[in-house]
């Protein structure tokens, strides 16, 4: 995979991200609660590191 692929699937991922806090807002999620906050982190933590590891290209 070159660098221009990850870029492209990581601004998908991050363009993904507004959903899941939208969906946090709604009062009657339930235990799914964990699970979204979950995938929450792990999306902050994928463009933590990619912005880490290609400085450069993490517009």
């Amino acid at each position: 995979m070159d660098r221009q692929s990850i870029r492209d699937k990581i601004r998908a991922i991050a363009s993904k991200r507004e959903a899941l806090v939208r969906l946090l807002e709604k009062p009657d999620l339930g235990t799914m609660r964990i699970d979204v906050n979950q995938a929450l982190e792990e999306i902050d933590e994928l463009i933590d590191e990619f912005k880490s590891t290609f400085p450069s290209e993490a517009s």
